[in-house]
């Protein structure tokens, strides 16, 4: 496992119907992923994916980076540090499909590649 992948929860998430003044289901998504696991967990105030939240979004360096949405506090946070171990222990720098939980291949919203990613090809 790299202890390199960082998990980062966006803390401002509401679910969609959430009364404006009640507490952040992304708060407490972060609270319930950093007690989970053994990855580092860190939490930002806005991922910017407010009509799906809660997100998070599983970074590793020199790999690719997965941004997911409409996470449960009681299904999410197991499934995030398996995830963080799959991309981690990944020879290429991506989270393999198969043996990512089932919600990390349902709520993906996107896939980042690395800053310094250069494609096979030069054109579509």
């Amino acid at each position: 496992m790299s202890s390199d992948v960082v998990i980062f929860v966006c803390t401002s998430c509401k679910r969609e119907g959430d009364a404006p003044d009640a507490p952040r289901a992304g708060a407490a998504l972060g609270e319930a992923v950093a007690a989970a696991g053994p990855h580092r967990v860190q939490f930002v105030k806005c991922l910017s994916n407010c009509s799906r939240g809660p997100s998070a979004a599983l970074v590793r360096p020199g790999g690719w980076s997965y941004v997911f949405g409409k996470l449960e506090v009681d299904a999410s946070p197991e499934a995030l540090h398996e995830g963080a171990t799959l991309l981690g222990a990944s020879e290429d720098g991506t989270m393999p499909w198969k043996g990512r939980p089932d919600i990390l291949k349902r709520q993906m919203i996107a896939r980042i590649p690395p800053f310094d990613f250069t494609p096979a090809e030069s054109a579509p």
